[in-house]
């Protein structure tokens, strides 16, 4: 590939049958697990179809997201991912780039950047361990898990994608009329506390922080 690394990933082969409002929470969904997403372009015009582009705040998540992700069944296609062609207008604003100003804004950043830059971390192909939400109280391991605090526009399609890059995923089930709670079931109890462990705390929405016990057997 001669595209050039960049905050902003080109994903194509998307299902246009969704409709715009949910691919872009299920698009948000997905891809925030890697970092912090800051903003998503998906348009239904003719030329902009089955297409859509996700703005990264950390290029090492845009690039980690895009190995993690190829390829993955997304509303039953497969996902095509590759890095945009030139940074997003949003990305070029907080790097300065955008307009005549690049240059100046440039250096002036570079200047500032090594002591930032010692105080990073290198980032490695795993989503991001979230810090350990407060402690929720919990029933005996087994291999189905409980999950509340979910968002309202929370769908089975959004918790399939969580859950189903863990090895043992077997099935999500709602609950008719409570948009808030949901079963996921693994094939074993050690599989279940993987999952349970790993999205502990995750967020679907900026402002709901998914709570995940053991369901009551």
């Amino acid at each position: 590939m001669d595209i050039r690394p960049n905050h902003t990933i080109y994903i194509n082969n998307i299902n246009d049958k969704v409709k715009k409002e949910e691919l872009k929470r299920s698009l948000y969904a997905l891809f925030s697990q890697f970092g912090q997403v800051i903003d998503i372009v998906a348009m239904k015009t003719m030329k902009m179809r089955g297409q859509a582009f996700v703005v990264f705040k950390e290029l090492a998540a845009a690039t980690n997201a895009l190995r993690q992700l190829q390829g993955f069944p997304f509303y039953n296609k497969p996902m095509r991912i590759q890095y945009a062609k030139t940074d997003s207008e949003v990305i070029a604003k907080v790097k300065g780039t955008y307009g005549d100003k690049e240059k100046k804004k440039d250096k002036k950043k570079k200047a500032q950047e090594p002591a930032a830059n010692l105080t990073k971390k290198p980032v490695g192909l795993v989503p991001p361990v979230l810090p350990p939400a407060v402690q929720v109280p919990d029933n005996p391991p087994n291999y189905i898990l409980f999950l509340s605090n979910l968002p309202e526009e929370t769908n089975e399609m959004m918790l399939s994608m969580l859950f189903n890059q863990f090895p043992g995923f077997k099935e999500v089930r709602l609950v008719p009329g409570k948009h808030d709670i949901a079963f996921v079931e693994f094939e074993s109890e050690s599989q279940a506390g993987v999952a349970k462990d790993a999205l502990q705390g995750f967020r679907i929405t900026a402002t709901c922080a998914m709570k995940i016990t053991y369901a009551k057997k």
